[in-house]
């Protein structure tokens, strides 16, 4: 055993998958910090409850004498900022992740004069992949922050606004702990879905560690017919994934001095 970990095709295939991993912990950590943020911002978008068309709705109705139809609750009730990150939501959700980075990656190269705007080589495979990546799981964040703040209990703001608090002060205080509390499971299920996406990223020959082992089957780096590179990433995602499990999960039991 030791001979083998000592042979130079071992060591060359544990350097190459090294630094595949490296890539892969950037993409997972680059993701998470701007799908975060990203997502809370969509969700209020979603949200939000602004009817434009509803004043003059209703003064017209109420010039004409009219009761309101089926076009007029419609016009009433239109929301178009909440019906724009809905739209997006639903394509987002309904398309695969996979083909989100492809068409990311190749189609600006293809409809734009001054071709693709990425830049050349593993940089410009790195941002689309992150740009892609940011998108994808700010979208499912999002639903997940709105189930969170809407599954607050609405007595609690009416509460808030009683004792003289402000909506600000409402959210912070109030909302926002209880939300924490709420999305921090299916928040945790979504990161661990995303410690396995990262391998989606070889759809467009970023070389992340899937890549890598692939590529010694192949003959890419010079060495191919190899298949136990490919069974060794498992080690990769179990240890990973299992560090993330225990982070998660250290972050749900302290949370739970907090009851909803």
């Amino acid at each position: 055993m030791l001979d083998f970990f000592q042979s130079p095709v071992t060591q060359t295939v544990l350097i190459a998958l090294n630094q595949g991993f490296l890539v892969t912990l950037e993409l997972f950590f680059v993701t998470l910090i701007g799908a975060l943020p990203l997502g809370l911002v969509i969700a209020f978008g979603s949200m939000n409850r602004w009817t434009p068309l509803s004043r003059p709705t209703r003064w017209v109705l109420l010039r004409r004498g009219q009761e309101p139809g089926r076009v007029a609750r419609a016009l009433i009730s239109f929301r178009p900022i909440s019906l724009v990150p809905r739209l997006l939501v639903w394509i987002v959700r309904g398309t695969p992740l996979i083909l989100q980075i492809i068409a990311l990656f190749y189609v600006p190269g293809l409809i734009l004069e001054d071709g693709s705007p990425w830049p050349r080589g593993e940089v410009g495979r790195m941002a689309a992949v992150c740009v892609a990546f940011i998108i994808n799981y700010a979208f499912y964040f999002s639903e997940i922050y709105r189930g969170g703040i809407q599954g607050v209990p609405a007595g609690q703001n009416e509460a808030g606004l009683v004792l003289g608090m402000t909506k600000r002060q409402i959210f912070f205080k109030v909302t926002l702990l209880q939300m924490v509390k709420r999305i921090v499971p299916p928040m945790s299920n979504e990161i661990i879905t995303l410690v396995k996406d990262t391998s989606l990223a070889r759809a467009i020959a970023l070389q992340e560690v899937i890549w890598a082992a692939e590529s010694f089957m192949k003959g890419n780096q010079g060495i191919s017919g190899l298949w136990w590179p490919l069974m060794f990433t498992a080690v990769y995602y179990l240890a990973f994934s299992a560090i993330v499990t225990m982070v998660l999960g250290r972050l749900e039991k302290k949370l739970d001095y907090f009851r909803v």
